[in-house]
C-alpha cells in the first residue's frame, strides 16, 4: 500500500514510522521528566523498599500508610517519587494520543489518549499503546471522512467523532488486545516458574530476553513480578539464587536505555535529533533501572531496536548468573549498589550487555541506511 504526501507517493511502511515518530517525539518529555524524578528519589532516599506507594501528601507529612514516622531522606525521596507519578502517567496516553494525531490530525488524539490509558489498565504497557494509538487513529480518520449533513456537521469534531472514535477504539482494546495480554502473561509466568528449576545460565537469558521485549510492559512486568516474588519468599533466609534472579532482573532492566545512550554517541549519524537528546535522558534512566527510557527510540525504529535491546539484555541477565551477583533490593538501580552482591561482576555484566546493544543496534540501522541510499 501507497500513501500520497506532499505531491509524492510514499510507501506504507514510511507512513508508519512518520506515525510512531509523532507519538514519540512528543512522548520522550514525559519519560525524561518523570524518569529523572524517580531517579533522584531513590538516590536521595537510599531505601528502596521505604516509599514507593506513598502520596506526595504523605511524604510531606513525614508519615506512611501506617502513619509511622519517616527519616528526612526517605521523605524527601518519597517527595520527588510522588511527583514524578504526575507526568509518569501519561506516558501511554501521549504515546497512543499522539500516534493517533499523526493519523488523523486533531480528531485522534482523545480516543488515542483513552487507548494509552487503557492499555495501561490492562497490563499491555506500550505496545499495547501503539496499537491503540493505530485504532484510534485509523477510526477517527475514517468518522472523519464521513459525508454528513450539514445541520450535523458543526458537532461532528466535538460530539460525533470523540464519541464513536473512543467507544470504538476502547471496545478494541478491552476486547481483542487485552484477551491477548492475558493469557501471554499467564502462560509467561508458569513458563519461568518452570525454568527456575532448570539450568541457572538459561534462566538469566530468559529473564533478560523478557524485560528488554517491551519495556515496562507485560512481559517485562512478567519477570520483574517474578524476581520480586522470590525476592519476598527468600525474606531474611539464605537464598542466593532467589537474590542472583532479582539481579538478573535489574541488570537486563537497566541494559536497554544504557546500550541505546552508547549507541548514539559512538554512532549520531544514525538517530534522528530527538533520539540524540533522548540519549542523554537515558544514561540517568537506565542507571535508575528505568527501562522505559528505551521506549522511545523502540517505539520509532521496532524492528531494528526490540531484537538489538534484546540481545543485550540476554547477555547481561546470563552474566549475572555466572557471576553470581545477587540484589536484595526490587528496584533502584545504581543508587542501590550497597545492597548488591558481588558489584563488580554486576557493573561488568551491564557494561557488556550494553556493548552487545550498542553494537548490535548500530549494525541493524547501517544496515538499513546502506538499503536506503543504494
Amino acid at each position: 500500500m501507497r500513501f500520497k504526501q506532499k505531491g509524492k507517493t510514499v510507501g506504507a511502511g514510511h507512513k508508519l514510522r512518520m506515525w510512531l515518530m509523532t507519538g514519540v517525539s512528543y512522548m520522550i518529555p514525559f519519560v525524561t521528566a518523570g524518569g529523572i524524578l524517580i531517579a533522584l528519589g531513590f538516590m536521595i532516599s537510599g531505601d528502596p523498599h521505604g516509599f514507593t506507594s506513598l502520596t506526595v501528601q504523605n511524604a510531606l507529612d513525614g508519615v506512611d500508610a501506617n502513619k509511622v514516622a519517616l527519616a528526612a531522606n526517605v521523605r524527601i525521596g518519597a517527595f520527588f517519587f510522588g511527583l514524578a507519578m504526575a507526568p509518569w502517567a501519561f506516558l501511554l496516553p501521549a504515546l497512543g494520543g499522539f500516534i493517533a494525531f499523526g493519523m488523523s490530525d486533531r480528531p485522534g488524539i482523545v480516543p488515542g489518549m483513552a487507548a494509552g490509558a487503557v492499555a495501561g489498565q490492562i497490563g499491555a504497557g506500550f505496545l499495547g499503546a501503539i496499537a491503540g494509538g493505530l485504532v484510534a487513529g485509523a477510526i477517527s480518520g475514517w468518522i472523519a471522512n464521513w459525508n454528513v449533513p450539514s445541520a450535523i456537521r458543526s458537532i461532528m469534531p466535538v460530539v460525533v467523532n470523540p464519541l464513536l472514535s473512543v467507544i470504538g477504539t476502547l471496545l478494541v482494546m478491552y476486547f481483542v488486545v487485552k484477551n491477548i495480554v492475558t493469557p501471554l502473561n499467564t502462560g509467561a509466568t508458569n513458563w519461568l516458574n518452570g525454568l527456575a528449576g532448570g539450568s541457572a545460565i538459561v534462566l538469566g537469558i530468559v529473564i533478560g530476553l523478557m524485560m528488554a521485549f517491551d519495556m515496562g510492559g507485560p512481559v517485562n512486568k512478567v519477570a520483574y513480578t517474578f524476581g520480586v516474588a522470590g525476592l519476598t519468599a527468600a525474606g531474611s533466609a539464605s537464598s542466593s539464587s532467589a537474590f542472583t534472579t532479582m539481579a538478573a532482573v535489574m541488570a537486563a532492566g537497566m541494559t536497554p536505555p544504557l546500550g541505546l545512550a552508547l549507541a548514539t554517541v559512538i554512532r549520531k549519524k544514525l538517530f534522528t535529533e530527538s533520539e540524540l537528546e533522548n540519549g542523554k535522558a537515558a544514561w540517568v534512566l537506565g542507571a535508575s533501572f528505568i527501562t522505559e527510557g528505551a521506549i522511545p527510540f523502540a517505539a520509532a525504529d521496532p524492528i531494528r531496536v526490540i531484537p538489538s535491546i534484546m540481545a543485550g539484555s540476554a547477555v547481561t541477565g546470563a552474566l549475572i548468573e555466572v557471576f553470581g551477583a545477587t540484589l536484595r533490593a526490587p528496584h533502584g538501580g545504581i543508587w542501590v549498589l550497597p545492597l548488591i552482591g558481588n558489584p563488580l561482576g554486576f557493573i561488568i555484566s551491564i557494561l557488556v550487555g550494553m556493548v552487545v546493544t550498542a553494537a548490535a543496534v548500530i549494525f541493524a540501522k547501517g544496515l538499513a541506511k546502506t538499503e536506503v541510499e543504494a
